[in-house]
């Protein structure tokens, strides 16, 4: 088996700073989610899909797909999602073993608030000055990083 190559300096400083960046930007998000829409990460996360969806409804397997979550985690915070009123569960007309997710009219009102909030404070001035910068896509750039490192980061021995 080869020998792993170890990062030199230069990579190891880049490497702390990527993992800083995102601890920094994830803490951001989420304080800023909690004090404008009293929302978590994980509600947030969940409305995201459902909101986007023509009728607010996804089966709850597609949700877990499009948030990257496993079943249980999924079952669990939608259980406390329906505590507060932000989405209830349907069966699926399609397969009686199938559950979907459905947002309510007071999930509706959380998302549109955060996403009026977003605009106003800061997320499109944001992107705004990245696009104005000469970064015409940056959302093409993330992807090519996020791809090179899933591609070539190997899993530690």
């Amino acid at each position: 088996m080869a020998t792993p190559r170890w990062l030199d300096d230069r990579e190891t400083r880049l490497w702390r700073a990527h993992l800083e960046l995102g601890r920094e930007l994830q803490k951001a998000f989420e304080s800023q989610l909690s004090r404008d829409a009293r929302l978590s990460g994980a509600e947030y996360a969940l409305l995201v899909p459902l909101s986007e969806a023509a009728d607010g409804v996804v089966r709850m397997r597609d949700l877990c797909r499009a948030v990257g979550w496993d079943r249980s985690r999924l079952s669990h915070q939608v259980r406390r999602m329906e505590k507060r009123g932000l989405v209830m569960r349907a069966e699926c007309p399609e397969d009686a073993r199938g559950a979907m997710a459905r947002l309510t009219e007071a999930g509706r009102t959380a998302i549109e608030a955060r996403r009026a909030k977003a605009r106003r404070n800061g997320v499109s001035p944001l992107l705004r000055s990245v696009v104005h910068q000469g970064l015409r896509h940056p959302h093409r750039h993330l992807r090519t990083f996020a791809g090179r490192l899933v591609r070539d980061v190997t899993p530690w021995p």
